[in-house]
């Protein structure tokens, strides 16, 4: 029997600004027993019929890649969209490392748009994730080097302080965040033990009209404090939140201290090993992906030429699927990756090239597909992911398992027979351990 609390509208409606976060969020909210579904683009009103009534409804879009021109005309219409369902909390959803800049994925920007529909005056940014490592102290950032690696602050992370696009070069997040446009206050941890000194800071905080407040996340057991702290106002006027999946971890925290939603409902999902070859498809590679890509000895394994596939050379492209889909065809597994040297960063440096590279590697993917179709597939990037899956005729995911913190494999939902039900990986750079791509061919049957 469904909780009276999850009866009615959505309680959580989520726009995740690339694909892969966006399915950590939708793993988030089914796994503490919430209906959800996730969309890749605008639902029409068929899809919403056939998603039936959700408790948390998702759109995955590639906000994180766009200069905010193309942050304007992809938000809009999403936030018009939301404004009509009257979910209590609307979810901004970014990466729980910030990268973000002004000229690209700026954060302030999209803040902007939402806040023209969602006026209310407490904004909660959101600042970690702690069962991915991630954390915020006294408004600094703080990440795993990689996984089960060492936790360092975010302008010293080997890979975030370099990432060619967005690079991470300072850990207070109110200052990373005004550069972006935004007045961002911050609200400590020290105060999440008391409920009634934690509402008054915020009060305190508001009178001063900042754009935003920073929550930060020391530890897991803030979680329910950070919850109960947006619900209680959610449910007197619509607002709108920012921050990684931990947004929707809060609010199920409290809701589970309530009783709203029970311990043991969430579901125990495992994933089964593969049917048939997989196809797997790396952009730009992060050291850790690197890695992966080295530790999966079951792939047949293909560098792809970044440059000649930014400048759009067709014979070339069309010389790579016919590559991979013969390997399909014949029954191997293919990993098909960037290759990382000195020349792709200096090409990637440039968020148009990076962008260009990514929606080539979705033409990629879909020509791969119609060529060989397999059952299962696997993404790699946060970009590449976002506009991997807006190349294919894909209208929404459901969530069937993770493959490892921050990685899902889903179930796509398409009107064509050949891409319905087909399983989907989509890792971002820093996610998953150095057998992410092994565990994409065996499941977790295994443990």
């Amino acid at each position: 029997m469904r909780p009276a609390f999850l009866d009615g509208r959505p309680k959580i409606a989520f726009y995740g600004d690339d694909f892969t976060g966006a399915t950590d969020t939708l793993a988030t909210a089914t796994l503490a027993g919430l209906r959800s579904l996730l969309f890749l683009r605008l639902p029409e009103p068929a899809q919403l019929r056939a998603a039936g009534e959700l408790d948390c409804l998702g759109i995955a879009g590639a906000a994180r890649s766009m200069d905010p021109e193309q942050l304007r005309v992809e938000l809009e219409p999403v936030s018009a969209f939301f404004s009509g369902l009257r979910a209590p909390v609307t979810h901004y959803k970014i990466c729980s490392t910030f990268d973000s800049a002004p000229q690209v994925g700026n954060i302030g920007a999209a803040l902007r748009i939402w806040r023209a529909r969602i006026p209310n005056p407490f904004v909660p940014i959101v600042g970690g994730q702690p069962n991915l490592r991630r954390y915020c102290l006294f408004s600094h950032l703080y990440a795993a080097a990689q996984a089960g690696g060492e936790v360092v602050r975010i302008d010293r992370h080997p890979t975030m302080r370099r990432h060619p696009v967005t690079p991470m070069d300072e850990a207070d997040l109110r200052l990373h965040l005004g550069r972006q446009g935004l007045q961002v206050a911050g609200l400590h941890y020290p105060l999440y033990g008391d409920a009634q000194a934690f509402d008054a800071h915020i009060e305190e905080l508001l009178a001063a009209r900042p754009d935003a407040v920073l929550l930060d996340v020391a530890r897991e057991a803030d979680l329910a404090a950070i919850g109960r702290a947006i619900w209680t106002r959610a449910i007197r006027q619509e607002l709108l939140a920012v921050g990684a999946s931990s947004v929707v971890q809060g609010l199920a925290a409290w809701w589970r201290e309530q009783g709203w939603l029970e311990e043991g409902n969430a579901p125990q999902m495992t994933i089964a090993p593969a049917r048939g070859p997989v196809f797997a498809l790396a952009g730009s590679l992060s050291p850790v992906t690197a890695q992966q890509v080295g530790a999966a000895h079951s792939y047949d394994r293909l560098l792809l030429d970044a440059q000649r596939l930014v400048a759009g050379e067709e014979g070339y492209l069309a010389a790579i699927v016919a590559r991979i889909a013969d390997g399909l065809r014949a029954g191997r597994h293919v990993l098909a990756c960037s290759a990382a040297h000195e020349g792709e960063r200096r090409l990637l440096s440039d968020a148009g090239a990076a962008q260009r590279l990514a929606m080539a590697c979705g033409q990629l993917l879909r020509r791969v597909l119609q060529a060989a179709p397999v059952t299962r597939v696997g993404v790699a990037g946060g970009d590449t992911s976002s506009h991997a899956l807006k190349a294919l005729d894909i209208w929404g995911l459901s969530y069937l398992g993770n493959l490892s913190p921050g990685v899902a494999l889903c179930r796509a939902h398409a009107q064509a027979a050949g891409l319905d039900g087909l399983e989907i990986m989509l890792k971002g750079g820093q996610m998953g351990g150095a057998d992410l791509f092994e565990r994409l061919l065996e499941g977790t049957l295994a443990g």
